[in-house]
């Protein structure tokens, strides 16, 4: 069974730092995609940033690009995501995913984790 266990969200002041995990077990992930996304209240849910497993290549959205950053950790098969200069629009819940794809995006995830709540204060 495949499990995406997202850890580490919080409430932050604007300005600050969070990391979240992405903990990925039940299979092989070889040749997946793995991605976060965030849907804040009454929004749709929006791409954040995505790694191929193989580490060979990240996407990141526009909206967080220069302040968040996505990595991975091999051998504990582990997604993160650091934010920093956090702003109160960050606010969301975070999600991690999963897909058998080059690329990522949420109508083509194969896998969805719980979700993380990130609430940045002004």
């Amino acid at each position: 069974q495949v499990q995406l266990v997202e850890s580490g969200g919080g409430l932050v002041q604007a300005g600050g730092s969070l990391s979240l995990s992405c903990a990925a077990s039940g299979r092989t992930f070889s040749g997946y995609t793995m991605g976060w996304f965030r849907q804040a209240p009454g929004k749709e849910r929006e791409f954040v940033a995505a790694i191929t497993w193989s580490g060979d290549r990240i996407w990141t959205g526009d909206s967080v690009k220069a302040r968040f950053t996505i990595s991975k950790d091999h051998f504990k098969n582990t997604i993160y995501l650091r934010m920093n200069s956090l702003k109160p629009e960050d606010t969301a819940v975070y999600y991690c995913a999963a897909g058998n794809s080059y690329g990522i995006s949420v109508q083509g995830a194969d896998y969805w984790g719980q979700g993380t709540q990130v609430t940045v204060s002004s």
